[in-house]
């Protein structure tokens, strides 16, 4: 009992060392042990030999279409920014949007804004809005400097792991229990919560973003049943993934569609492309 209480209270003080920057989305302090100026060179670096060793889409229809709709969801999130009071946070983004050529359902986006999209998610984004859905999650991924935090909590795990280990050597037995009860216990109940929230969270940016860009937030909830049937039940249970259910998107996200409606309204929206 007092080796749970060590390790809960060695876990709570080690994720809380490091709460040093605000989230201009969410107000919420967070993880930034390691600098942008360190996280964007590497990314955009890791980025570019990405693109040499797979194939890029260029001049098709749809390759323009991610462009342009990564173009109207950039322009959305510095429109907000602004008017916020945050006029400048995009100074070190560079914004790059490519397709590239796999069947795998997927989009991802690097810090500093470098987007890919897959092939293999164009059937389920079906269409123009449903791009957009995917490119607000993508992008508010970057603007709340998911990857930043990530990379910061997985320090402090593995200093975690170090410092217990260093506590316990002359106890090789409580050591082995604390390396095991310490991985899964930071795992399943600190980095996997860590993950959903950071999805959750991109899931509402992204839909105020989508619809300051012009389009019906609605669609992202219709993107993910899509997203759920293509699934077909093989989805883990949800407090083992780094996701949210299928399901607790569509419901959050039918929730929050109106209020990123009357906030694109407050920016002179008023139609929304679906």
């Amino acid at each position: 009992m007092k080796l749970k209480k060590t390790l809960s209270i060695l876990a709570v003080v080690v994720f809380a060392v490091a709460c040093t920057t605000t989230n201009p989305f969410t107000g919420k302090q967070t993880l930034a042990l390691v600098p942008n100026s360190q996280i964007f060179p590497m990314a955009f670096q890791e980025y570019q030999s990405f693109l040499t060793e797979h194939k890029v889409v260029k001049g098709t229809a749809d390759a323009q279409r991610i462009t342009t709709v990564g173009q109207k969801i950039a322009a959305a999130s510095e429109r907000w920014l602004t008017a916020n009071g945050y006029a400048g946070y995009l100074e070190n983004y560079q914004w790059e949007y490519n397709l590239v050529e796999d069947p795998a359902v997927n989009a991802w986006c690097m810090p500093g804004g470098k987007i890919v999209f897959y092939t293999g998610i164009l059937p389920i984004a079906k269409n123009e809005a449903g791009i957009a859905a995917i490119m607000g999650h993508e992008v508010a991924h970057a603007l709340a400097n998911h990857g930043q935090q990530r990379m910061s909590a997985g320090q402090l795990q593995s200093l975690g792991a170090v410092a217990g280990n260093i506590a316990l050597s002359k106890d090789p037995k409580n050591q082995q229990i604390f390396n095991q009860a310490y991985g899964i216990g930071t795992t399943v109940g600190v980095m996997l919560p860590f993950s959903r929230n950071h999805e959750s969270e991109a899931d509402q940016i992204g839909l105020t973003l989508m619809a300051i860009a012009g389009y019906d937030p609605i669609v992202a909830a219709e993107l993910w049943q899509r997203m759920k049937a293509n699934a077909g039940g093989n989805a883990p249970p949800e407090f083992l993934s780094t996701h949210p259910s299928s399901d607790t998107r569509i419901n959050n996200i039918t929730a929050w569609a109106p209020q990123a409606k009357a906030e694109a309204r407050k920016f002179g929206v008023t139609t929304f492309k679906k």
